[in-house]
């Protein structure tokens, strides 16, 4: 397994994988199971991603409590993280969550509320660092970040975010992704329980004329570049981790012979290997080669721009 993707799954929200394996997690709280817990004395750090029992010392981050709970090796572990409804950020190393289900017994699913995060996606509102991480930074078009309606928020301790709605291909919200726009900072992402974060700017395939290109990126700061350079996009988090119904709909939109798909892998090892995964769902896919000196379509928009 590669370093990216390991760094996906400890990046996804420890609260929502506990309460994927069945705990119940009340004011990041919950009873810890590998005690005789008769208080909740298991608690998430939430800002560090971390889970820690302060009665029997159990502690770690997403991978240690599956382990731990279920008895897992690493690997397997890993495996069940990937396996999960719950599945990590997009963006070339940005991971975000699909649908919380239960199966098995566990206990009810969390759903995600969209009522209570559509009102800040309908007056967009962008702090500085927001400002400065779209436009001087990724240097994006202005009608780009509208169309998105990505919008920033503080949190208690003042740490700015970036706020992207996912919506499905008829406008509904589905999921939230924040980004942590202090450099180097951890969590780098937060997402809202039960958020779906597959496919990412679905609305954009209602607009798609017959036998225009649609490009399929890596994340959603690649998407951004490539809508801001004039093309249509979506973004996926990746091939392996879509879910299935992300699957269904990549075929039913490969079947169409108006659509034709093309892509700008990453430079990398990682990156070839997910436009082989995507060609076995979608055989016309065309491959564009970066220039050498660009790791992923962002860098090439930056050159393009800067020259």
């Amino acid at each position: 397994m590669e370093k990216y993707e390991l760094q996906k799954l400890r990046d996804l929200p420890i609260e929502g994988v506990a309460e994927r394996l069945g705990l119940r997690v009340v004011h990041h709280k919950a009873l810890c199971p590998f005690h005789d817990d008769r208080h909740p004395s298991l608690s998430f750090r939430v800002s560090k991603n971390t889970f820690r029992c302060f009665v029997c010392g159990a502690s770690g981050g997403p991978i240690d409590l599956v382990m731990k709970y279920l008895n897992k090796t690493f690997l397997e572990a890993c495996r069940w993280l990937t396996d999960s409804p719950l599945t990590p950020p997009c963006e070339g190393g940005e991971w975000s969550h699909s649908r919380l289900e239960c199966t098995g017994g566990l206990s009810p699913c969390a759903l995600f509320e969209a009522s209570r995060y559509e009102r800040f996606f309908e007056h967009p509102w962008l702090n500085d660092e927001a400002r400065r991480f779209l436009f001087d930074e990724r240097r994006l078009d202005p009608r780009v970040v509208r169309w998105c309606r990505l919008t920033s928020w503080r949190d208690k301790q003042g740490v700015p975010w970036l706020q992207t709605p996912y919506y499905n291909r008829d406008g509904r919200l589905v999921g939230v992704q924040n980004r942590n726009l202090v450099r180097g900072a951890t969590p780098r992402f937060r997402f809202p329980q039960g958020s779906q974060c597959g496919i990412y700017n679905l609305p954009v395939l209602n607009l798609l004329k017959a036998g225009e290109p649609l490009f399929i990126t890596e994340g959603c700061s690649d998407c951004w570049a490539m809508l801001s350079a004039g093309h249509k996009a979506i973004a996926i988090p990746s091939a392996t981790l879509l879910t299935k119904q992300d699957v269904e709909l990549l075929k039913h939109l490969g079947d169409s012979p108006r659509i034709s798909f093309h892509m700008f892998p990453d430079r990398d090892a990682p990156g070839e290997r997910l436009f082989l995964q995507l060609q076995q769902v979608l055989p016309s896919i065309v491959h564009h080669q970066l220039p050498p000196d660009c790791k992923d379509f962002s860098d090439y928009y930056l050159a393009h721009k800067s020259g």
